[in-house]
């Protein structure tokens, strides 16, 4: 498991585990909802997760987040 740039993409991770929409996600941060999307993809590629839920998990037990 490739976990290089994972810390890049940790508080879109963080705002994941919230069950915000994309959406909102794209609202905290200041972005648009279409970059979060991106950041979401590669990020479920790092971390060969299939689903939101998938992430957040495999995050918690890596320790990128609480």
């Amino acid at each position: 498991m490739c976990l290089v740039g994972v810390s890049r993409s940790e508080s879109r991770l963080r705002k994941a585990r919230t069950d915000l929409s994309n959406r909102e996600i794209a609202e905290k941060l200041f972005v648009s909802e279409n970059t979060v999307k991106t950041h979401s993809s590669r990020l479920f590629d790092k971390l060969s997760a299939r689903r939101r839920t998938q992430a957040v998990q495999m995050g918690k037990e890596l320790g990128l987040i609480p």
